[in-house]
C-alpha cells in the first residue's frame, strides 16, 4: 500500500523534534517565518540532522521577496547546498525564476546537479510562474523530484483545481506536493480532490516568551511589541491529528 507522506515545515530544531514525535514523515527546515522561509544556519541544520531520524530537507533561499537572484546571491545558494550535502542532508528545497516569470533553466539545472544525490524540491517559486504546466514539464526534464505548490493561489484550497490538473498531467513523473493553508480540517478533502500523495503543512502555534522583564521602548526590527515576546513552534497535537487522518484514509483505500 502506498502511504501518504506528511512534510512539516519547521523553523527550529525543537519544532523538528516535536514534529517527528507527532508523526511527521519528513522535515522541511528553514528560518524566516515572516519571509516565507529562508536558509537556516549551518549549526541549525547539523543539529537538526543529529536530533531526528526522519529525512530533513533544507530550504536554500538567500533572502526574502522574489526568486530572481544576483550572481553573488546565487553563489551563496550553491555554497549552502554544498554545506548541506557535507553533513548528510536528505534533500534541498529551492528554485530560481527569470524576470519574465519562467523557470530559470540554467541556474535551476545547476542547483539540481549540485544537489545530487540529495532529493530536490522546487519550492513555491513555482506559484509565481506564468505557465505552471510548462514549468512542470521543464522541471521534469531537469529531473526535479517534487514541486511544492499551492496551485498558483494563496492557499492550496483555492488552488485545488490546478493542483488536481498538475497531479493528473504529472502521471507520477514528478511529485506534486500541495502546501499552504493545509490543516486537519481540509487535508482529507484536498487529498480526495487532488489525488496528491504528499502534503506540506506548518501546523504551528504561537508560543509565548518566558521573559518576565520586557522593555517597552525597544522592538527588534520592524515587529510590533505584541509579537516581540512570542514565536511560532510546531504544534504536536495538530500534526498528530493530520497524520492520523492520512493514516486512516490510507487504510480505507
Amino acid at each position: 500500500m502506498k502511504r501518504t507522506k506528511l512534510e512539516i515545515c519547521c523553523y527550529s530544531v525543537q519544532s523538528a523534534i516535536l514534529a517527528e514525535k507527532a508523526g511527521a514523515n519528513r522535515i522541511e527546515l528553514c528560518t524566516g517565518i515572516q519571509e516565507g522561509g529562508l536558509t537556516p544556519s549551518f549549526a541549525m541544520i547539523e543539529l537538526c540532522k543529529a536530533s531526528v531520524n526522519i529525512p530533513v530537507h533544507v530550504i536554500i533561499r538567500p533572502r526574502e521577496s522574489d526568486f530572481h537572484y544576483s550572481d553573488i546571491e546565487f553563489e551563496c545558494m550553491k555554497k549552502d547546498i554544498l554545506m548541506s550535502k557535507s553533513i548528510g542532508v536528505d534533500g534541498i528545497v529551492s528554485g530560481v525564476l527569470s524576470t519574465d516569470g519562467r523557470i530559470d533553466l540554467p541556474r535551476t539545472r545547476e542547483l539540481v546537479e549540485l544537489s545530487k544525490p540529495m532529493s530536490f524540491t522546487f519550492h513555491r517559486a513555482f506559484d509565481m510562474v506564468k505557465d505552471p504546466v510548462l514549468a512542470m514539464e521543464q522541471l521534469i526534464q531537469l529531473k526535479v523530484n517534487r514541486i511544492l505548490t499551492s496551485g498558483g493561489m494563496q492557499t492550496a484550497i483555492f488552488g485545488k483545481d490546478m493542483l488536481k490538473r498538475l497531479v493528473e498531467l504529472a502521471k507520477e513523473r514528478i511529485i506534486i506536493m500541495p502546501g499552504s493553508g493545509i490543516n486537519e480540517e481540509n487535508i482529507l478533502n484536498l487529498k480526495m480532490e487532488t489525488g496528491a500523495q504528499e502534503f506540506h503543512c506548518s501546523a504551528k502555534s504561537l508560543v509565548k516568551s518566558k521573559m518576565n522583564f520586557r522593555n517597552p521602548n525597544v522592538s527588534m526590527g520592524e515587529k510590533q511589541e505584541s509579537s516581540e515576546y512570542s514565536f511560532f513552534e510546531a504544534n504536536p497535537e495538530k500534526i498528530r491529528k493530520i497524520a492520523n487522518i492520512l493514516k486512516a484514509e490510507d487504510i480505507n483505500l
